[in-house]
């Protein structure tokens, strides 16, 4: 009898080892967080590149925050952490560099033009730069620190029309927000955001945004929680499946 009951015991002891050797390896792993500081305009060729990369890392949950890039350049000097800072120009890139918030040598990821986003139908009537400046129009920019307003600046200063626009935004999306929502009758933004909009807007383009054309470097931070998986996302942008992402999205190459 006791015999009987030994054996039973270590069958049911090798069964818990069995079950415990199936729940390890099957186990799933670590969930790891890149966290993406990165200009306003990319946000939607981002968000594709972002479900991109993590079919090919499951493991890894990519975490964007958009904004204007002065706004981000400046909280990465008061010491936010994060893994990738990508700017809207290199102004503000160069700050985080000169801060030394960065690792290594940033990089050009794409280009990027202005372009004038009207309402549908462009009630307005605008066909050129210079018709933004025309009395009765209601016209949004960029505030003058953000990418876009310094663009702005570089196109009235190249084609010495003057604007007068009824309010200057932090960052590119909100200018668009404001065309879309028919509070303005014209807004500056990027080719890219223009795009974006689809039905919600048009574009109306003018060759004296060649004058202010926008690069978009990219780095990995100082201190990034995950340099190696940072270092990873950068490769991965400036390889093939970012160029065709960027371009799809109207972004110019290097």
């Amino acid at each position: 009898m006791m015999a009987r009951l030994r054996m039973i015991a270590a069958a049911a002891a090798a069964l818990v080892l069995l079950a415990g050797c199936g729940a390890q390896g099957g186990s799933q792993p670590q969930q790891r967080t890149l966290t993406v500081l990165a200009a306003a305009s990319l946000t939607e060729s981002f968000d594709e590149l972002g479900k991109r990369f993590t079919a090919e890392h499951p493991d890894v949950h990519v975490q964007f925050d958009y904004q204007g890039s002065s706004t981000l350049a400046e909280q990465i000097k008061q010491g936010r952490r994060a893994d990738v800072f990508v700017s809207a120009d290199p102004k503000n890139m160069d700050k985080v560099v000169t801060a030394g918030g960065v690792t290594g040598k940033p990089e050009t990821l794409a280009t990027n033009v202005l372009t004038i986003a009207v309402p549908p139908g462009n009630p307005a009537g605008i066909k050129s730069f210079r018709d933004l400046a025309a009395p009765g129009r209601t016209v949004v920019v960029c505030a003058p620190q953000v990418p876009c307003g310094s663009a702005t600046r570089e196109v009235e200063k190249s084609s010495g029309v003057q604007l007068h626009p009824a309010s200057e935004e932090n960052d590119v999306k909100s200018v668009l927000r404001k065309v879309t929502a028919g509070e303005a009758d014209a807004g500056l933004v990027y080719v890219t955001d223009a795009k974006s909009a689809g039905q919600k807007a048009q574009a109306v383009d003018f060759p004296e945004a060649q004058q202010a054309v926008n690069a978009y470097p990219i780095a990995t931070l100082k201190d990034a929680p995950e340099p190696q998986l940072a270092a990873e996302f950068e490769a991965f942008v400036r390889g093939p499946a970012g160029r065709e992402v960027l371009s799809q999205h109207g972004f110019g190459t290097p």
